[in-house]
């Protein structure tokens, strides 16, 4: 990194400057400047092709983000990462995601040991796990099938599963039900379980050190209802003798090898992962056994193939080809000099209906940081407020607002050439109002009467990929962890940690006890929750 603060770079300059000429500019001007920019402002990757051209910008524009890039250091961060340095300076960790994904002959070395064999030892060990549930080699406490697999986590350990599942519902084994519970609000376990057999249900708690305070809450009261509801049950003959319920129908993914033998889970049902891998990363991890379980390893493997499709683009194409590297600077274009402060994400796609909650986690977390890798106070805006709705769903709640608010909202369309069902009469119309509304809001519409004018100039990407597979996801995934990543080099920022997270746990801790003491505690809060605790226990 350039000792000179990134506003102060010539770089940085460079992009003012530029910013007040092109401001003014609508895109009407920009495509009638320019009119083959939508064949030439696009990049392909894999399955992904990404047009830009409906953006306030020029391929000036761009050649300066890249020299501001350049500037950045982010060719020599990206190399940082993939080679195992530890980028995450302030818990001294490598940030190794990369190697969740990468094929068996790689190498990557953490402190001389070879990290590549170790990830693919776990992904064996999930095979073999895997293809004994769904063959019914596996069998519960009282000899029947596992047909129902609930996900207990938090945070990365849920949000990834749950948003991987759904997506490739068409490719999961339709036998079998898998639901995931993350709240801790009961009611989230309940409604989870309320439907389904003990007896054919199989937990998956995934939590790194095996503390979290709402995933073993929630695992707690799983492993009570499964107890009391087959602790009178016949168990047949052919099980290994003395296994307990809790054996045969939980199994972890954490690091903590003694709380989980604590919790009652058997050592062989551990699977293992790392502290270089961050909870929002870690789909391509032992957090995705829900996953692997519900669409089978080979699926999960293509799942796999794509992720590292779009890593080797992301480190070997140049960064104006590079779609992550693109997605990223033209994020920052209009976070920085347009002060845009959320992004929307709009995938016409069903099945991705809990994407754009996912990149709310992955974006959010990773670069709601103000201050950056020196400690000192951010000069610049960071990440924005992303969210989202898909398909035709978003057009009839809160598209009004993008074509007629006050609020410049930068959108990412993400669409499929090929439908996932075969109601492909109804795949076209929903792709006729995917490209209608990139077009929409791009060049907007004249209207005599003021109140039905469409002023346009409403920026947008369009991604648009051949159809929703396992591969063509990992490639989607990936393509936001890479831009989340240049963002933060860009940035200087560390995209890897989430201080601010941790301190509202400690927090919620203490409250808990203070709510569940049988004599009224000091309080010694603010007046305002030290009001509302009071308030709470006298009403509970």
């Amino acid at each position: 990194m350039t000792a000179t603060p990134l506003t102060k770079t010539p770089e940085w300059q460079a992009l003012r400057g530029h910013h007040a000429e092109i401001a003014p500019l609508h895109l009407r001007e920009l495509f009638a400047q320019d009119p083959r920019r939508g064949e030439t402002m696009v990049a392909e990757a894999g399955d992904l092709y990404l047009d830009y051209s409906k953006n306030r910008l020029t391929g000036e524009t761009v050649r300066l983000l890249c020299a501001l890039a350049e500037r950045a250091g982010l060719r020599e961060r990206i190399e940082a990462m993939f080679t195992g340095q530890r980028i995450n300076v302030t818990e001294d960790r490598p940030v190794l995601h990369v190697a969740l994904r990468a094929p068996q002959e790689t190498t990557i070395l953490v402190d001389g040991r070879d990290v590549v064999s170790d990830v693919h030892a776990v992904l064996d060990q999930m095979a073999d796990f895997s293809r004994q549930v769904r063959s019914g080699r596996w069998l519960g406490y009282t000899g029947k099938r596992i047909r129902n697999v609930v996900n207990i986590g938090i945070g990365g350990s849920d949000l990834g599963p749950a948003m991987v599942c759904k997506a490739l519902k068409g490719a999961a084994d339709q036998a079998r039900t898998v639901r995931y519970v993350s709240n801790v609000d009961g009611a989230d376990l309940r409604d989870a379980t309320l439907d389904l057999d003990p007896a054919e249900t199989l937990f998956v708690v995934c939590s790194k050190t095996f503390t979290t305070l709402e995933t073993l809450t929630n695992a707690r009261a799983a492993r009570e209802w499964l107890v009391n509801a087959l602790r009178d049950r016949w168990v047949p003959p052919s099980l290994p003798a003395g296994q307990t319920p809790v054996e045969r129908h939980f199994v972890a993914v954490s690091t903590n090898a003694q709380a989980v033998a604590e919790f009652g889970i058997a050592p062989a049902n551990m699977f293992p992962f790392w502290d270089w891998v961050g909870g929002r990363y870690s789909v391509g991890s032992a957090i995705g056994l829900s996953v692997m379980l519900a669409i089978g390893p080979y699926r999960f493997g293509e799942l796999l193939e794509g992720f590292h499709t779009m890593d080797e683009h992301f480190r070997a194409t140049p960064l104006d080809q590079n779609l992550p590297v693109l997605l990223g600077l033209i994020g920052v274009w209009y976070r920085d000099f347009f002060d845009a402060q959320t992004q929307a994400i709009l995938p016409y796609s069903q099945r991705l209906a809990r994407f754009p909650a996912y990149l709310q986690q992955l974006e959010m977390e990773s670069n709601g940081k103000s201050v950056d890798l020196e400690g000192n106070p951010v000069e610049v805006q960071t990440s924005p407020i992303v969210w989202g709705e898909p398909g035709t769903n978003g057009q009839h709640a809160f598209y009004q607002l993008l074509h007629q608010g006050t609020t410049l909202v930068p959108c990412d369309f993400i669409g499929f050439c090929r439908p996932l069902s075969h109601l492909a009469g109804q795949h076209d119309l929903l792709m006729a109002n995917f490209f209608a509304q990139t077009e929409a809001l791009a060049f907007g519409h004249a209207h005599e009467l003021p109140y039905r004018n469409l002023p346009g100039n409403v920026p947008t990407n369009t991604i648009l990929a051949t159809a929703l597979t396992p591969g063509v996801l990992g490639q989607l995934i990936a393509l936001y962890e890479h831009k989340v990543f240049t963002q933060g080099v860009i940035w200087g920022i560390n995209s890897f940690d989430q201080w601010g997270v941790e301190f509202g746990k400690i927090l919620a801790q203490r409250i808990a006890g203070e709510l569940d003491a049988k004599a009224e505690p000091a309080l010694d809060h603010d007046s305002s929750t030290n009001a509302l605790i009071r308030r709470y226990r006298s009403v509970r």
